[in-house]
């Protein structure tokens, strides 16, 4: 086979590659997200007061910090599962989470007295959303981690750091449908701490189980 026809089939079989690749990504996030349903609702539980807080902003805040935060690091997943792609614009998109973060805390400081501040902060369960947050991160962080092994991602250890921070986002998602501390203080000290956490699992294991 002359080298140009060759160039040309292999062109033409790396798109379909890609799709079946990400199809698989989706599979294996979604199976990992079902299996952490799961766990929350059966191990974890609701919070028995969630029917009551649907209308409170607070409790809805927390989904919007997790998500901002879940959306671009599983855009970015799918960037770095592919040798040569552009990741700087999903980069960049990570920090939307921060900025969320940070307004949900100025309107927490405006609303209310600088006493009430830091017993906002502490919480009542913290230890539990450290805990918790990594439980429920567990079941899609590895099977982020099984899916990235068929891709082919230039480094290691950022795809593994991507894979964990997105593992994390659902994790603390879910966790925010048992978390009965609503405080936007609360949520940006250990809610950040504990993606942080398995983050940097995620990364260690890329880094040990995704090197070509």
């Amino acid at each position: 086979m002359k080298t140009d026809a060759l160039i040309d089939l292999l062109a033409a079989d790396l798109e379909p590659s890609r799709l079946r690749f990400r199809e698989r990504l989706r599979l294996e996030l979604a199976c990992g997200g079902f299996v952490a349903a799961l766990i929350l609702l059966f191990a974890v539980h609701l919070r028995a007061d969630l029917g009551a807080q649907i209308a409170s902003l607070r409790f809805w805040f927390k989904f919007a910090a997790t998500l901002a935060l879940a959306l671009p690091a599983a855009g970015l997943v799918f960037r770095v599962a592919t040798p040569g792609a552009e990741t700087k614009l999903w980069l960049r998109a990570l920090f939307l989470a921060p900025l969320v973060l940070a307004f949900g805390v100025f309107a927490e400081a405006i609303a209310t007295p600088a006493s009430s501040w830091p017993a906002q902060l502490v919480g009542h369960y913290a230890p539990y959303c450290l805990m918790l947050i990594p439980l429920l991160s567990a079941a899609p962080l590895t099977c982020l981690l099984h899916a990235l092994r068929r891709g082919a991602p230039d480094d290691a250890g950022l795809a593994g750091a991507a894979a964990g921070l997105l593992a994390g986002g659902v994790g603390a998602t879910l966790y925010a449908f048992h978390c009965t501390d609503d405080s936007p203080f609360f949520v940006a000290a250990w809610y950040s701490l504990a993606i942080a956490i398995v983050t940097l699992i995620g990364y260690a294991a890329g880094r040990r189980c995704l090197r070509w």
